[in-house]
């Protein structure tokens, strides 16, 4: 199948979203909406300006004073220049309040966080502060300056942790398993509280693992796309991950983020999950990758002793180390998108195999360009 990106001549890639994506875009929204996105420097906040910004809004983005320089997905997607900047740190009531006090916009996409797991337990306070309180500060400077701006809180599957259902949904218990966890589970909590005390448009997105070229380096997918990617190039490396047992839901995250836009078009603010509803082991995910760049695997041992080996080479590519797994581990994530798909006509079109392509071409591609440089 074609690879649904081009590589244009700085090597990046640019990406053709799917077509029941495209269609939406620029349908029902009025000229001139405002909105600010916290975290617009992130995957899923460059994909949403986009998106919106093809819909007509005018996009602010929230961006923390030392992090003005980490705009490369803006760049990009090439609308670096169209999103308008402001200095903002959720750990700061005073610049929350004056920022969108004077602001005054017309929804707002709470997308900033410590997004790391792993990174969670050695950072558990201000993860917290950043993940829960920070989302309380905009929920009170918005009850306080703004009551009619819609909200959205970007929750996360982690927040079922040890699950307590399959698959989970809208009404399955959360039970947190790391600092990250918990802390989406309070700001989820606040979210409800906010829209059903204050009457606020409030609503939240249960989002399950969704990635693309744009996802942060740190993150298992990204991980094995780029890393792979090196070795197929020639690279010596290898690709060190822990536990490849655990099963995730792993969707495109442009098709994510057009699920976040439409549950604040609703009338009535709800909770939404967004999933696809088919989940696949961190193994499967190596070996899809390993499938799109042309690379054969052969697995062999168990548990810590477990390897990948290039069939055609020999050469070891992918081992687990015990250094990647988690303190409490999280071991099946599988959505349940049913509500999402009728009441916002919503639904997850990529599989897992034509994501790991995407995100396996678009890092040999960009390999090769650094490569050449």
């Amino acid at each position: 199948m074609p690879f649904p990106y081009t590589v244009p001549q700085d090597g990046y890639a640019t990406e053709r979203l799917p077509f029941h994506i495209q269609l939406g875009r620029g349908i029902g929204t009025k000229m001139n909406k405002t909105a600010f996105i916290s975290g617009v420097t992130g995957q899923d906040g460059a994909y949403l300006a986009q998106l919106l910004l093809e819909k007509g809004y005018v996009v602010h983005g929230g961006v923390r004073a030392n992090a003005q320089d980490s705009l490369d997905r803006l760049s990009r997607l090439g609308i670096q220049d169209r999103v308008k900047l402001h200095n903002f740190d959720l750990l700061d009531m005073n610049n929350v309040f004056r920022v969108l006090r004077d602001l005054r916009v017309d929804e707002f996409y709470n997308l900033a966080a410590q997004s790391f797991v792993g990174a969670s337990w050695d950072s558990a306070m201000n993860t917290l502060d950043i993940n829960a309180m920070g989302a309380a500060r905009v929920l009170d400077t918005l009850r306080t300056t703004s009551p009619e701006t819609r909200f959205y809180q970007a929750s996360t599957s982690e927040m079922f942790g040890a699950v307590r259902a399959v698959p989970q949904s809208e009404l399955t218990p959360f039970n947190p398993r790391s600092p990250y966890a918990a802390g989406k589970a309070m700001a989820h909590y606040l979210t409800v509280n906010y829209r059903d005390s204050f009457g606020m448009h409030a609503s939240c997105g249960i989002l399950f693992n969704h990635e693309s070229p744009l996802r942060g380096l740190q993150f298992v997918t990204r991980k094995i796309s780029s890393t792979l990617a090196r070795i197929a190039r020639g690279s010596a490396e290898v690709c060190r991950l822990g536990n490849m047992d655990a099963r995730r839901d792993w969707g495109y995250a442009p098709e994510y983020v057009e699920g976040m836009w439409r549950m604040l078009q609703q009338d009535r603010a709800d909770d939404y999950v967004l999933a696809t509803g088919a989940t696949t082991t961190v193994r499967d995910f190596v070996s899809c990758v390993a499938g799109a760049l042309g690379m054969r695997l052969d697995w062999e041992g168990e548990g810590l002793t477990e390897v990948a080996r290039n069939a055609a080479t020999g050469q070891v590519v992918v081992c687990v180390d015990p250094a990647f797994f988690r303190p409490a581990e999280v071991d099946l994530l599988i959505g349940d998108p049913a509500k999402a798909k009728a009441a916002l006509g919503w639904q997850a079109t990529t599989d897992v195999t034509a994501l790991a392509t995407i995100m396996a071409r678009a890092d040999y591609d960009s390999t090769a360009n650094r490569l050449a440089a």
